[in-house]
């Protein structure tokens, strides 16, 4: 397979920050296997990194992901390892497992994407079975795939507090369904392992819970490493209660992104970067790159349009955005076949297993790449993320690579940290209902 060949290189603060990351490799790796000895990591994550050529930081974690048939099939033997792993932790004499994907089915993107991690899952030593919770699915459905497989989806069963399918009694359910629409009562209260655990979902989590314990893992980082942490850590803020049809709260998301922009603006200055500071707005839970705005001015988000309230206003599942997260812009300076591009980079249990970019030929390096019209080429990494070529300069691309795969991982920290701590959310949602 193919691997992505970058149009840039390093210069500068980012050239810095990689040249510590390899000198302090050993300190980077112990600190991490201490880490995970105390905060057990999601089943799997994968994290959104813009590379600005003077800052590395992830802008989003997702503890659902969906494009594990965009990774380089020579980087299966890793996932099987790391999904071997998880299981000696979870559950170390599993056999069966659940997986339950989303619901749209007509998506052959995402169809290709739950047969990978099936593929992968079953390379294990576990027996695979897909269990939805699609209403309109009501007995065994076979689908077909663009490649000429199939993928079969069966209607979830409850039987006591146990879920499964006729004849299937799983050790483990793994969800693939980011629970954007809520938290369906077959799943509540039930004896299997259930990863990621339900609060994990968008109808639980929220981007800032995420952010707020990434700022606690950077600064943790970058003591380590005696490094400022807001190399690899954007600002944000949060703004709530908002109607966007109404323009309700639009002074005080005006107010915030005027308070995210004078930060970012100030840094700048510091440090001597002439690029123009901008800001990222989004609903503070969903996927699918809906409802984000890009802006550059309090102005941009007083008096929206209509189109752009539309917008902005209802994400996955139809469900209305009232809070969002204002973040720092992170422009991305990577380019792939003259497009900009950003990397993706995959986890399973506490392991880098591989990545991609995403590419728009249509976005400007300072927009949201994950918009319509986004592709994921099946370009891969060269070698592991977790493996630096300690001989190269640090430019080359197994040591960006590395760099990618180490903030990645802080992220993926911060989610575990994330989980534990919003565990509580879930038990008074549940005391609510």
């Amino acid at each position: 397979m193919n691997v992505p060949r970058l149009a840039t290189a390093l210069t500068g603060p980012l050239l810095d920050l990689e040249r510590k990351f390899l000198a302090a490799q050993c300190e980077i790796e112990a600190w991490f296997r201490s880490q995970w000895l105390e905060h057990a990591p999601p089943f799997y994550g994968s994290v959104d990194l813009r590379n600005s050529g003077f800052k590395l930081a992830p802008v989003d974690m997702n503890l659902f992901p969906g494009g594990f048939n965009n990774l380089n099939p020579d980087f299966t033997p890793l996932c099987v390892q790391a999904v071997q792993s998880a299981l000696e932790k979870i559950c170390p004499d599993a056999r069966r497992l659940l997986l339950i994907p989303e619901n749209h089915t007509r998506n052959q993107y995402y169809l290709q994407n739950v047969a990978s991690l099936a593929r992968i899952l079953k390379l294990a030593g576990l027996n695979v079975r897909l269990g939805t919770l699609n209403a309109e699915i009501t007995a065994p459905t076979t689908l077909e795939l663009p490649n000429g497989g199939t993928l079969t989806v069966e209607p979830l069963q409850r039987n006591g507090r146990r879920v499964g399918l006729p004849g299937f009694d799983p050790c483990v359910v793994l969800l693939n369904n980011d629970l954007s629409a809520g938290i369906p009562d077959i799943l509540r209260d039930i004896d299997q392992n259930l990863l990621p655990p339900l609060h994990a979902g968008w109808f639980v989590r929220r981007k800032t819970h995420h952010f707020r314990e990434y700022d606690g893992v950077a600064a943790e980082f970058g003591q380590l490493l005696g490094i400022d942490p807001w190399y690899i850590n954007p600002y944000f803020g949060q703004v709530s209660q908002l109607d966007f049809q109404t323009r309700e709260g639009e002074e005080r998301l005006a107010a915030e992104v005027e308070r995210i922009l004078g930060l970012t603006a100030a840094k700048y200055r510091e440090l001597g970067i002439t690029d123009a500071p901008y800001a990222i707005v989004k609903a503070d839970a969903g996927t699918y790159g809906m409802g984000v705005m890009s802006v550059k001015s309090p102005a941009d988000v007083i008096g929206l349009n209509r189109k752009q309230r539309n917008k902005m206003a209802v994400v996955k599942e139809g469900l209305e955005v009232s809070d969002v997260i204002v973040q720092e812009g992170v422009p991305t300076f990577e380019t792939l076949e003259e497009a900009v591009a950003e990397p993706v980079v995959y986890m399973m249990d506490r392991f880098v297993v591989g990545g991609f970019y995403r590419v728009h030929t249509e976005r400007g390096a300072d927009e949201n790449l994950n918009a319509p019209g986004a592709y994921f080429k099946p370009l891969a990494f060269d070698t592991p993320l977790s493996t630096p070529d300690c001989d190269g300069s640090p430019d080359c691309a197994p040591n960006r690579f590395y760099a990618y795969g180490v903030v990645a991982r802080l992220a993926l920290l911060a989610a575990s940290r994330e989980i534990e701590n919003t565990e509580s959310v879930l038990e008074s949602i549940s005391m609510a209902a």
